[in-house]
């Protein structure tokens, strides 16, 4: 009888997954893919319908053009989760896995800063990201704030490619004097665990005129005088503000008894959780590594990799590396990109690469590849 895995999230980690185990245990394996989505947005596409560049439906990837043997997909919300049993209730059924993964990622809170919701805008989302869009469009002077609103957050280098965008949209359109902006982040540097990186990038920012203010915290804003609250008393004046949420496990994922201090901790070599033949991935574990896509990707490759032992017999696979590229927007059609390295060695280590438009194209194959990887779509 074939293996049943429940891989829960079709995001980088649930897709990297499933494509994994239909090349390599094809007839060996069922898959059954579960999202509530109908289709798959990648979260650096989110900055282009943030500014205007690509509509949503430019940006969707729709799930029923998957076609892979062995690989059922379900669009389906997640309403309870067994881990003991290792069973999932579905709104339009029940699911029993010989092996679950988890990769449900991580909600966004924007509720949970007061003020946000009536004040601000979230570009996270990307319901959210439409609606700043068009706030951006009528914004032609003032100031304009970038903040990230907790210590946890999906793609690091995201609020600083946002500064870089926003510089380089207003100055397109010939407004950039007549606007400040400002970063505000509760990291003490945009890549905490690179000097190195953090100054190349820092330098950048105020070479474009970006007030940065690291180990910053907004805590609330007022959405009557437009003023930005933070933790350690001052407060910002803003015309704009531009806010990555406070993220949070999502409450199916809670409730089941998974996480610890709000995430699932995992084994990082494998990403087993203490429950026998249950596996998470992604944004919404606690492993000591960054919460983003391509990270995402490693861990499920990962765990693919030791159920092909598994299933197949054979040895484990040596303990995940951490190891990842993130592109970096700049504005001015070219990207940079900071290569990092998190379990390997006796500390994590980042190396930055200057913006280019050699990397530009770099970024866009590296889409174009999961596109083909994953929905069969054609390089472009």
């Amino acid at each position: 009888m074939r293996t049943h895995v429940l891989i829960l999230g079709a995001g980088f980690g649930g897709l990297e997954l499933a494509t994994r185990l239909s090349e390599e245990l094809a007839g060996e394996v069922l898959v059954t893919l579960i999202d509530r989505s109908d289709s798959f947005i990648f979260g650096f596409s989110k900055l282009d319908v943030l500014f205007g560049r690509r509509t949503l439906d430019e940006v969707r990837y729709f799930y029923r053009d998957i076609s892979r043997p062995g690989v059922e997909f379900r669009q389906e919300t997640v309403i309870s989760i067994d881990p003991e049993a290792r069973r999932v209730i579905t709104d339009r059924g029940t699911h029993d896995a010989d092996v679950l993964v988890v990769a449900l990622g991580a909600d966004l809170a924007p509720e949970a800063t007061p003020g946000l919701v009536e004040g601000g805008y979230e570009f996270y989302s990307p319901a959210g990201a439409e609606r700043a869009r068009d706030a951006l469009a009528a914004f032609d002077s003032g100031v304009a704030v970038i903040a990230v609103l907790g210590g946890f957050f999906k793609c690091p280098p995201a609020p600083n490619e946002t500064a870089f965008m926003l510089h380089d949209f207003l100055s397109r359109r010939g407004v950039r004097d007549a606007v400040t902006i400002y970063l505000a982040s509760p990291l003490g540097k945009p890549i905490p665990i690179s000097d190195e990186t953090s100054d190349a990038i820092v330098s950048l920012l105020v070479e474009r005129g970006v007030e940065y203010w690291p180990s910053s915290l907004v805590t609330r804003l007022d959405p009557e005088a437009k003023v930005a609250h933070f933790r350690d008393g001052q407060r910002l004046t803003y015309d704009l503000f531009l806010g990555i949420p406070i993220h949070r496990a999502p409450a199916v994922v809670v409730e089941s008894g998974l996480t610890e201090d709000g995430w699932i901790p995992v084994d990082p070599a494998t990403f087993a959780t203490r429950f026998p033949d249950v596996y998470a991935v992604g944004d919404v574990t606690s492993a000591p590594v960054p919460r983003a896509g391509v990270i995402a990707e490693g861990e499920a490759s990962t765990v693919a990799d030791v159920l092909v032992a598994r299933i197949r017999g054979g040895d484990l696979p040596g303990p995940y590396q951490g190891a990842a590229v993130c592109y970096m927007e700049m504005g001015g059609d070219k990207i940079g990109r900071v290569d990092v390295t998190f379990l390997a060695g006796p500390g994590p280590t980042a190396l930055f690469s200057p913006p280019s438009h050699e990397l530009a194209l770099e970024k866009r194959r590296f889409g174009a590849s999961r596109r083909r990887r994953w929905f069969g779509h054609e390089l472009a």
